[in-house]
């Protein structure tokens, strides 16, 4: 049944429930839907005299009225931690508040955690509003106080919720917890509501728990085997960490450079168009993301133990503390450099190995286990070599860890010769457009909001300034600040001539900047990126469709390639993009977002790695390969791009 046909229904039943009390039906016993159930609600509002009698209502939430408040409790005194979703404050606010914290004292230089810098006046005014504390503006020596009954509290998420509904201005929303008495939670009322209110695990005080693993104890195990990580990306370099906290001395072998010598690679392809093959934007310490932008995506919940887990690991190696807070959190390529290093430096300190510009070529298979498997040198430099290692030939491995990233197309090859088991899976292909950073500005702040957006780049700001004034338009003064606003797309009805299929922004970066990713010559695939700042007065982001598996376009390219169709279809759209390279490019005029006027935008193409068209088949119990007893697939580039850090940081290690 349509969804209007079922607001019809509804309100038909609402008029004959109406009908029958105005009316005081004496029976409805000889109707002929006597037994249906909205025959036995009418009769239920009815006594069988015609007399309408009061009907009673069951409450939603019966468990909540039902609490009786005044009813001693066990232990009073005892500390709870409760969470409180949905503190909005408004940026305005923030402005006049932006240089109160709770937390500072006079003569402390020790910056503070961001779980309490972002607690400022006005966050705390919302918050004891939506928790109904009345109390007076109380100030000790300039500084914010929280009230008694609040032993204290922490910001867990800030988020900035722009949506222009009933032309509503943007807020700032706040996820806190608050650490509470019981015998004051039950003073407050204070009821367990999912997504409003919840208790929380009492965690006093912030805590970094990235200095602990939970792994398992095997430290003390008196042999552990040797364990050979491919791939020095986001998971490859969590599993070695994960690895050598543990007692384990893991070799990782990495077919770029590291982070220093590599940025002198992508120099001379931007400036003199000279590709390293095994150096480049997608190849090196770091893996695709370390100059792709560093976003920090995750669909498992942003304030889950695990993500936080992976966050704070991030910050103990460089990362801003600010990722530990914001909804979106963004590191920047600048900021991955020195996190790399760091990173590194402690995994060498353990124990770890780091051999670079060496790439894994081949895997001996013998008994359902890769016994050993051989790794070439690149022919650099060896003093770019961490270990200053050349090559390997039959380096035995107790296990493998496969986490090389989605553009190693040869370790894909060789792993199909090998007989491991390939599957085909899902993927997306397209363009990026790029746009003047104002015109998203005025697009998701609107004409009012929009003009607020700093980056402290003086030209980025001026080319702003310059595009809100020349609307002409006499609008509200707003002291407060507005990040660079980003933008997401999707929808499951793009026709392309034949059928519908999925198509969605995929990467998008404010403030940011397009960059090759191709890995051989003869080829061209583009990517986006922004530094941290997001200062550039462009913006943009992917635009693609998706492809199935057994998607018919794929049909030609499974004849001679089987399960690595895909592959080549990617190679194949890459190939034909090097060949228009010298065309201009295209100039579209698109109508964005409804918005009125027609905006001028630049598409850019081919983006083609937006995810790997293969993946190894996994055991989900084991997390081994199909078939094999000690290769671990991880990451995009196996085809496993969920939970990327932690599932691959901890998970494996305990397989082990």
């Amino acid at each position: 049944m349509s969804l209007l046909y079922r607001l019809l229904y509804v309100a038909a039943y609402l008029e004959l429930v109406s009908f029958v009390e105005s009316f005081q039906l004496v029976s409805l016993t000889n109707m002929r839907y006597q037994n249906s159930i909205h025959t036995k609600r009418l009769l239920a509002v009815i006594d069988s005299d015609g007399t309408k009698r009061k009907r009673s209502i069951r409450p939603r939430s019966s468990k909540r009225r039902s609490i009786n408040f005044s009813k001693e409790i066990k232990n009073p005194d005892d500390v709870e931690t409760w969470r409180i979703y949905g503190v909005d404050v408004s940026p305005d606010s923030l402005a006049m508040g932006s240089n109160e914290n709770i937390k500072e004292a006079p003569g402390d230089t020790k910056a503070a955690p961001p779980e309490t810098t972002y607690l400022t006046a006005p966050v705390i005014e919302s918050l004891l509003s939506r928790l109904r504390i009345k109390v007076d503006d109380s100030r000790s020596n300039g500084f914010t106080m929280l009230p008694p009954d609040l032993i204290d509290a922490r910001v867990i998420r800030r988020s900035l919720d722009a949506r222009r509904r009933r032309a509503s201005d943007p807020k700032y929303t706040y996820v806190i917890d608050v650490d509470i008495t019981k015998g004051n939670a039950r003073k407050l009322k204070f009821v367990h509501q999912p997504g409003r209110m919840e208790r929380t695990k009492h965690n006093p005080g912030v805590k970094n728990r990235a200095t602990s693993m939970d792994v398992s104890d095997i430290a003390g195990r008196k042999s552990l085997p040797r364990v050979v990580i491919v791939g020095a990306g986001p998971a490859g370099l969590f599993c070695a960490l994960s690895l050598a906290s543990s007692g384990f001395k893991p070799i990782i072998l990495e077919r770029g450079q590291p982070v220093e010598a590599r940025g002198k690679s992508i120099g001379a392809l931007i400036h003199r168009r000279c590709i390293d093959s095994e150096s480049n934007f997608s190849f090196g310490e770091g893996g695709a993301g370390t100059w792709s932008d560093g976003k920090l995506t995750t669909r498992i919940g942003r304030n889950s133990e695990p993500v936080r887990f992976v966050l704070e690991t991030l910050v103990k190696y460089g990362a801003p503390p600010r990722i530990l807070v914001e909804g979106s959190p963004h590191l920047g390529t600048d900021n991955l450099v020195r996190l790399l290093r760091n990173m590194r430096a402690d995994i060498q300190s353990l124990g770890g190995e780091f051999h670079f510009e060496c790439r894994a070529s081949k895997f001996h298979i013998k008994d359902r286990t890769i016994s050993s498997l051989d790794a070439e040198n690149n022919n650099v430099k060896a003093s770019h070599n961490a270990n200053h290692s050349v090559s390997f030939n039959d380096l035995d491995a107790g296990a493998v860890v496969l986490a090389t990233g989605h553009s190693a197309r040869d370790v894909y090859e060789e792993l199909a010769a090998s007989g491991v088991q390939l599957e085909a899976k899902g993927f997306a292909v397209g363009f990026r457009i790029e746009h003047p950073q104002r015109i998203i500005n005025e697009i998701q702040y609107g004409e009012e909001w929009g003009n607020m957006v700093r980056t402290n780049r003086l030209s980025t700001d001026d080319a702003n300034k310059r595009h809100f004034d020349s609307i002409g338009k006499s609008v509200k003064h707003h002291s407060g600040i507005l990040p660079v606003p980003s933008y997401k797309l999707a929808t499951d009805e793009a026709f392309d001539g034949v059928s519908n299929r999925g198509a969605y922004s995929f990467c998008m970066c404010p403030g940011g900047q397009i960059v090759p990713s191709a890995t051989e010559e003869g080829e061209l695939c583009i990517n986006g990126m922004s530094f941290s700042k997001r200062d550039s007065i462009w913006a943009n982001s992917a635009c693609v469709v998706t492809i199935s598996p057994d998607d018919p376009i794929l049909d030609e390219y499974r004849i001679n390639h089987g399960e690595l169709a895909g592959l080549e279809f990617q190679r194949e759209m890459e190939r034909k993009a090097w060949v228009s390279i010298d065309r201009p490019i295209m100039r579209i005029l698109s109508s964005f977002c409804n918005i009125n006027e027609i905006t001028k935008a630049l598409v850019h193409g081919v983006e083609t790695r937006t995810s790997s068209p293969v993946r190894v088949a996994r055991d989900p119990k084991t997390l081994q390969a199909m078939g094999l007893d000690n290769l671990f697939p991880a990451g995009e580039g196996a085809g496993f791009a969920g939970g990327i850090v932690y599932f691959i940081s901890i998970q494996i290690p305990n397989k082990l």
